[in-house]
């Protein structure tokens, strides 16, 4: 593997750490800002919003950039957006540079990933892809803790501080590691690519993407208030939780990468099951403590096996768009975020206990089996047209 994609997946690690850390931080922001948890929650939801937003209008503004420039362009906005953050004392404008700073991360993670698949053979991609999305799972196993404890020791503001030194460091390295041309074979004109977006299973795959993350995200985004307020943990075991979510979701996106080439369906179907399970598992468990650091951690593993799949695969449904398709990826994953917690508050706002918030997840996973399943079936059916007359399939998708 080229040590490029590692270097791409620390810069997802640099900026993924922002995205996460708010969800052990929630309740330290919402006191120095005077505002409910509810609210503080919209900081994640904006977050992604600004995400979704900025994959695919990035992805386009910036087709015909060398790959390294548009990089180094997206890191650099999103330290500064990091710095303002910390010195500011107005919600509104911590919730502008949440937006902003999604916005360029968003062009980050749609480019690294062309990037990363232009640069390893065919049948490495999902490997390719465990490494940079991995940068993720990294930042909610070593960022995420480490931004909590920064951030109930020095105040939430250093975090923000940490995130943008940890974001010009990543510049730094893809400024030498990244070749400056990189040829991705992508197709230069941008109706061409959004005319090879027209493929049914691309946009079950994104429906899929959605459900589960939101899935994930509305027990995740208030993971540390769950176990401040049900649980009724001390502060110093919300990070120690947090890191085992994180280590679930190490293990998760390693076995997802070893079978996102050859057993994509069996991934994406036992992944939004076992999923559906291990939020089940959260409500019940949140009363005890370890107990609801043990369904953490499985909820961890659940919510990142399919990743590796559900970034790679979008390469073979669309191979005419090389760089819409992932684009949307990344706005598919944060409709999920952004679904996520607003779910949550707006349930919590309406009286529900915090054990709902699982159960709800729960459900919202029901759906993305439902979904797998169906693709799963039209891939099946796809194989069987294609042994039965190959005159008629001219790909594989």
């Amino acid at each position: 593997m080229p040590l490029a994609v590692f270097v791409l997946g620390f810069g997802i690690f640099a900026q993924g750490t922002s995205e996460l850390m708010l969800a052990g931080l929630i309740p330290e922001v919402s006191a120095d800002l005077h505002v409910s948890v509810p609210q503080a929650g919209l900081l994640i939801s904006g977050f992604a919003l600004g995400m979704m937003v900025g994959a695919p209008v990035l992805a386009l503004a910036t087709l015909r950039w060398p790959k390294r420039r548009a990089l180094l362009v997206f890191t650099g906005v999103f330290a500064v957006t990091h710095l303002v953050a910390a010195t500011t004392d107005s919600f509104a404008v911590l919730l502008a540079t949440r937006f902003v700073g999604a916005f360029v991360y968003a062009g980050f993670w749609s480019v690294a990933a062309t990037t990363a698949i232009a640069l390893v053979p065919e049948d490495r991609r999902g490997r390719a892809m465990s490494v940079v999305a991995g940068g993720l799972t990294l930042a909610t196993v070593i960022g995420l803790p480490l931004g909590t404890l920064l951030g109930q020791h020095a105040g939430w503001r250093a975090t923000f501080v940490a995130v943008a030194i940890a974001t010009v460091v990543a510049g730094a390295a893809i400024a030498t590691t990244v070749p400056a041309h990189v040829t991705t074979g992508a197709v230069t004109r941008p109706r061409e690519e959004v005319r090879a977006l027209r493929t049914g299973r691309l946009w079950v795959s994104y429906a899929i993407t959605a459900f589960s993350i939101a899935a994930l995200l509305i027990s995740f985004g208030y993971l540390g208030a769950m176990l401040l307020e049900t649980s009724h943990a001390a502060p110093s075991t919300v990070p120690i939780v947090l890191a085992l979510y994180g280590a679930g979701a190490v293990a998760g996106i390693a076995v997802g990468g070893r079978l996102a080439d050859t057993r994509p369906a069996s991934v994406l179907v036992g992944g939004t099951a076992t999923l559906a399970v291990a939020s089940t598992a959260l409500a019940v468990a949140l009363p005890h403590p370890s107990a609801a650091g043990a369904a953490a951690a499985l909820l961890g593993a659940a919510g990142f096996v399919t990743n590796p799949a559900l970034n790679s695969r979008v390469f073979m449904l669309a191979p005419g768009a090389p760089t819409l398709a992932p684009a949307f990826t990344v706005a598919a994953f944060n409709a999920g975020i952004a679904i996520g917690p607003w779910l949550g508050g707006t349930l919590l706002d309406l009286g529900a206990s915090y054990r709902a918030l699982p159960l709800a997840g729960a459900a919202l996973a029901v759906v993305a089996i439902a979904l797998a399943v169906r693709d799963s079936a039209a891939a099946r059916a796809a194989r069987r047209t294609a042994a039965d007359h190959p005159e008629d399939c001219l790909t594989g998708a």
